[in-house]
């Protein structure tokens, strides 16, 4: 099974991911202190959710190119 996540997480950390592409890695606590700049989040467990689910996308991504790249 995999993790729940609510939709305002989602929305926001694809909102995040559309306006800021380039401000976020691989990385949970890069993206944790850019989200904590980027957005006025109501507590630290919102913050690290978004940052984490921005981390989890950005990871798919990075591997959905790796998979475009490599010789068939």
């Amino acid at each position: 099974m995999g993790k729940v996540r609510t939709q305002v997480v989602k929305k926001v950390a694809k909102e995040l991911l559309e306006k800021y592409p380039d401000a976020f890695t691989t990385s949970f606590e890069e993206n944790k202190r850019a989200v904590e700049q980027l957005l006025e989040v109501d507590g630290k467990r919102l913050r690290n959710r978004i940052a984490g689910y921005v981390t989890n996308l950005k990871k798919i991504e990075e591997r959905r190119v790796a998979l475009a790249a490599a010789p068939a």
